[in-house]
Formats: structure tokens, sequence, C-alpha cells
């Protein structure tokens, strides 16, 4: 099955009534549909996104030595085949089509993921047994998967953190950028805002790496260094969470600079192939994330789409780096971009 053959499969499942499978996830044909995966408001950081990589160029150089290149990413004590995580998606039911909840979605990711030579993130949501199934599926998957925790008070997170540290995950996330979601407005247990003591409270009481998701902005990267996060996530949450932000992509080198290596740096938003993730990695970062296609490609064949979907960014990001003399992830330098 190539890439096309699965889209078309997901098509099928999908229904077409809220995700349109399209052949590019670029965030037009789904503009401001919520419930649905699109940006919301106008509906163009979605798009933003997708366009901002695009507007980036790699320059070849193959006058190198004739070497196999090496995609492999060293993170938290792991080898990972690739430097591409599988971002977190809940409420799969609402947004995308009946065909799975989160538990049935979040069991064929994590299992997908780790035997395509990667790594999954889990979601969270209102209802606990979501984090409860997420973490018995790392668990199963030998801690292979990143729990996902919303920005809950720290009671309530530390009630999450015990179910991520009896599934032997070697890293928590938590999401902060979610505090836009609509559904956690006013909610009970409360989530939401938090300022940098309460977020350092949360990580000093968190035993394994912390993951800071939703940094857009140089002060808030260093507001997550400060509460001592071991790593970020540049990301607008696709534009879901806040209209008319910048693209991940044009934020992304200055928040780079501005850690100088004192944190780990992903990336999310918009990134569709392995050359948009070249350029994301020439730019800084450690590793990306990539959420919805993971959507269309379990929706479209399961485990076999996540082994579709890893095959060709992986051999685009490989083909990339062949053609733009790096052979390894160290080697992808800021003057192969322009």
């Amino acid at each position: 099955m190539n890439y096309m053959e699965l889209m078309e499969k997901s098509r099928g499942v999908m229904g077409t009534k809220l995700c349109k499978s399209c052949p590019v996830c670029d965030g037009r044909a789904c503009r401001n549909t919520i419930p649905g995966p699109g940006a919301k408001g106008i509906g163009d950081v979605a798009m933003r996104n997708y366009d901002a990589w695009k507007n980036i160029r790699v320059n070849m150089d193959t006058i190198t030595d004739n070497e196999p290149v090496s995609t492999e990413l060293e993170l938290f004590g792991h080898t990972f085949k690739y430097p591409i995580f599988a971002g977190p998606v809940g409420a799969v039911a609402m947004h995308y089509s009946d065909a799975y909840d989160d538990n049935g979605y979040n069991d064929i990711l994590v299992r997908g993921c780790m035997d395509a030579g990667i790594c999954a993130f889990t979601g969270d949501g209102k209802d606990p047994s979501i984090m409860e199934n997420a973490t018995r599926i790392i668990k199963e998957n030998n801690g292979y998967g990143i729990p996902t925790v919303k920005p809950w008070s720290l009671e309530t997170y530390l009630e999450k953190l015990n179910l991520a540290l009896n599934s032997n995950a070697f890293a928590v996330a938590m999401d902060v950028d979610a505090a836009g979601l609509p559904f956690l407005k006013g909610c009970q247990p409360p989530a939401g805002r938090m300022n940098t003591e309460q977020l350092k409270a949360i990580i000093s009481n968190t035993p394994v790496p912390f993951i800071v998701k939703g940094v857009m902005s140089v002060k808030g990267a260093l507001k997550a260094k400060e509460a001592g996060a071991s790593a970020i996530v540049v990301s607008n949450h696709g534009g879901r969470v806040q209209d008319q932000t910048p693209a991940t992509a044009e934020v992304l080198e200055e928040i780079v600079k501005a850690v100088d290596g004192s944190m780990k740096i992903f990336v999310d938003g918009g990134l569709r192939n392995g050359v948009d993730i070249f350029k994301a990695l020439a730019l800084g970062a450690d590793a990306v994330i990539v959420a919805r296609p993971f959507v269309n490609a379990i929706y479209g064949a399961k485990e076999e789409g996540i082994q579709v979907l890893v095959d060709k960014l992986g051999s685009e990001l490989q083909d990339t780096m062949e053609m733009c003399g790096a052979k390894s992830l160290k080697d992808i330098t800021r003057d192969m971009v322009r």
C-alpha cells in the first residue's frame, strides 16, 4: 500500500463529514470546523503552519562523501529510527469519525509507532478513563509512549502522574496551550493557565523528563526553562486554541537561539513530509511532532497505515539528507536551508 492508497482508504472510513482526508493536509478544507480537525476563528493558522514550511528552501550539496545516512535520534535514554513523534489527539470520535474512540485509537497508535521505530504522545481529557487507558497501553508496550496531561491543578496532575509512572513512560508532557480549549473552561477539576511557580511545582514532582507543549515565544520558552522543563514543544495547537497566531516555523529559530541548548526542542504544526522535517531540524529543532496525518493513517489501515506514513516521512527525510550533505542528524545545520 502506498500513501495515496492509504488516504483513499481513510476517506472511506471518515465519510468526509468533518475530516476530508485531503491528499495534502493543509488546513484549508476543514478551516473553522470545530467539532472537526480545523483551526478556529478565521481558520488560517493551520494553513499558515503548512505554508510557512513551504516558504523555506533546502540547499543541495552532493559534493560530499558517499556514505550511508543515519536518521537515528537519541533522546532521553532511548534510540528512535527517526526524529519523528506522533502527536496527541483527543476526542477522535467527535472530531473525525466514530469508527474509533480515544481508547481504541491510542491502542493502535502506541503499538504501531513502537513497531515503526518511533514513539507516540497520547492525549488526555475530562474523562479519567482516557488517561487510565492510555497509560495502560503504554505499559503494555514497554513504556514506549509519552502521556500528555492537560493543564490541571497540581492535585489532579499528581493523580495522572501516578498512572504515567506506573506505565514506565520515559517522559511526561503537558500541553499548556490546551488552556484555550472550550471544554476546559470552567470545568471541574479546574484546568487552565498557570504561572511559572505553579508549573515549577508540577515539574519538581515529576521524576522523569517533563515536556512543556504549547510554547510560541521566547518569553514562554524561558519561563518553561525557569520552571525546570527538560524539553518544550513549539506549537500553536494547530490553530485550535487561538486564532491568528504566527506559524510555528516563524518562531522556531528565535526560540532555539534563546534556549541555547539548555532544553530539547520539538516542533509541530503543518509538517507534512520529510523535507519539512529536515527544514525543522536545520532551524534547530531536535525532533518533530506530526499529529493529524496519523489520524488518517489509523483510520485508513490501522498499524499498517502507521508504517506506511512513517516509511514515507522517513524515506523523504533520508533522501533530503543525502542531497544536502548530512550523514547524521547532527550534521544538519542552519546553512542547509534558506
